[in-house]
C-alpha cells in the first residue's frame, strides 16, 4: 500500500511538480494534477494512467476559484491525505532593472496563489485530523539577494506562512513541510548559470522523501543545510558587496 492513499499537486504540469506526479502515481497514490496547462496535463495523464491521475486546468492567479476546485477534488477523490504547493514563477529580472508588473506576478504565484489553496486545505485537514502538507520554497528565501528581489521575498513569506500553519496545525495532527530545493533544472531555470544543478526527478524523490518523513522543513539536496547556515551567518555588511 502506497504511503499516501490521493494526493493533489498544484503546479503539476512540468519539472518538479510533473515528476512527483509520476512517481507517486507509480506508488500507487491517486494524484490530482492541477495547472494551467491542459495539454502538457493531458500529456501527463496518459503517460501515468487515467486510473492514477486526474486532472484539472487552473491558474492560481484566479484566486476566487481555488478553493471550490478544491471542493471538487475531494468530492472527485473522496478524500485527501497529501497537498503539495509547486506553483512558482521566476521571471528575468535585468540589472537596474524596476517592474511591478513581475513583482507582481511574482508575489501573487508564489504566495498569494498559496494562501489562497493553503486555506481551504488547511481547515480540510484541521477538521479531519490528519494529513500533510508541503511548499516548495527555496534557498532563494534565506536572504535578500540583489538579483530578483521579489523572487527571494516570495519565497521568504512563503517559508514563514508554511512555519505559522504547522505551529497551527500540529495539534491536530497535520503535518506541514516546507521544502527549500537548490537550483533545479526545469524551464524555469534554463540558460542560467546556477551552482549544485540538479535534475527535477530527483527533486521530486528528495521533496517527497521529505513529506514521508514529515520532516518540519528540510533541503533538497541536504547539502545545503550547511551552506545556507554559512550564508544566513554572512554579517550583512559583507554580504550586500558580494554576487551571491
Amino acid at each position: 500500500m502506497p504511503q499516501f492513499k490521493n494526493a493533489v499537486i498544484i503546479g503539476a504540469s512540468s519539472g518538479i511538480g510533473a515528476e512527483m506526479v509520476k512517481q507517486l502515481a507509480a506508488e500507487g497514490t491517486v494524484v490530482a494534477a492541477v495547472a494551467r496547462r491542459l495539454g502538457e496535463l493531458e500529456k501527463l495523464r496518459d503517460a501515468c494512467g487515467a486510473d492514477k491521475v486526474k486532472i484539472y486546468a487552473h491558474d492560481v492567479r484566479q484566486f476566487d476559484t481555488s478553493a471550490p476546485l478544491w471542493d471538487q477534488i475531494v468530492a472527485d477523490l473522496g478524500s485527501v491525505d497529501l497537498f503539495i504547493y509547486n506553483a512558482g514563477v521566476m521571471p528575468r529580472i535585468e540589472e537596474s532593472e524596476y517592474n511591478f508588473a513581475k513583482d507582481r506576478e511574482i508575489m501573487e504565484v508564489n504566495v498569494v496563489g498559496a494562501m489562497a489553496w493553503l486555506n481551504p486545505v488547511s481547515a480540510y485537514m484541521e477538521a479531519r485530523r490528519g494529513g500533510t502538507i508541503v511548499g516548495i520554497s527555496s534557498v532563494a528565501g534565506e536572504r535578500g539577494r540583489r538579483g530578483n528581489p521579489a523572487y527571494h521575498t516570495s519565497k521568504a513569506a512563503l517559508t514563514t506562512y508554511l512555519e505559522a500553519l504547522r505551529n497551527r496545525l500540529f495539534r491536530y495532527g497535520v503535518q506541514v513541510v516546507t521544502v527549500k530545493p537548490g537550483p533545479v533544472d526545469t524551464p524555469m531555470t534554463a540558460g542560467l548559470k546556477l551552482p549544485l544543478l540538479i535534475k527535477a526527478d530527483e527533486c521530486a524523490r528528495g521533496t517527497l522523501s521529505l513529506a514521508k518523513g514529515g520532516t518540519g522543513e528540510g533541503y533538497v539536496p541536504a547539502i545545503w543545510a550547511p551552506i545556507m547556515f554559512v550564508i544566513r551567518n554572512v554579517p550583512s555588511v559583507v554580504f550586500r558587496k558580494t554576487n551571491i
